[in-house]
């Protein structure tokens, strides 16, 4: 059963972060404002952090555990605020986040995608929140 759940969230790693990497080298050309470079800079290091841990992940390697779950606590908080945002998934994602003005949770997800958000700014209604599956597999990386 480990090895099948280990096997499982390697190839997620390695599916998002492929099509992180494609999205974000996309991004890069043609070049745009500095900011914008910069920012699909950061989303090509985050992916292809979380590409290299799934592949040592599916190899079997005790690194691949260990850079695996520093992946899934990357892939973990949902913050949205007016001053700062920041969200990743790759390869598939269930968050419960709530917005500041509603006491109301809220939950999504999807399977085969990947995302990226980093900003100095953000939306008007702040919004937190965890991603249910990152922290589910971060739990079995850990809990071997």
């Amino acid at each position: 059963m480990r090895s099948f759940l280990f096997r499982l969230i390697g190839i997620l790693e390695i599916a998002g972060g492929l099509y992180g990497v494609g999205a974000m080298l996309r991004r890069l050309w043609p070049l745009g404002s500095t900011l914008d470079s910069l920012h699909a800079l950061i989303g090509l290091v985050l992916f292809g952090f979380v590409l290299a841990a799934g592949i040592l992940l599916v190899d079997g390697q005790e690194r691949g555990v260990r850079l695996s779950g520093w992946a899934q606590l990357l892939q973990l908080p949902l913050v949205a605020t007016p001053v700062f945002s920041y969200a990743l998934h790759c390869g598939a994602y269930l968050n419960l986040y709530t917005t500041a003005h509603l006491a109301r949770p809220w939950l999504e997800g999807s399977f085969g995608t990947q995302g990226y958000a980093l900003a100095v700014a953000g939306p008007s209604v702040a919004r937190f929140g965890v991603n249910l599956l990152a922290l589910l597999s971060w739990l079995v990386l850990k809990l071997r």
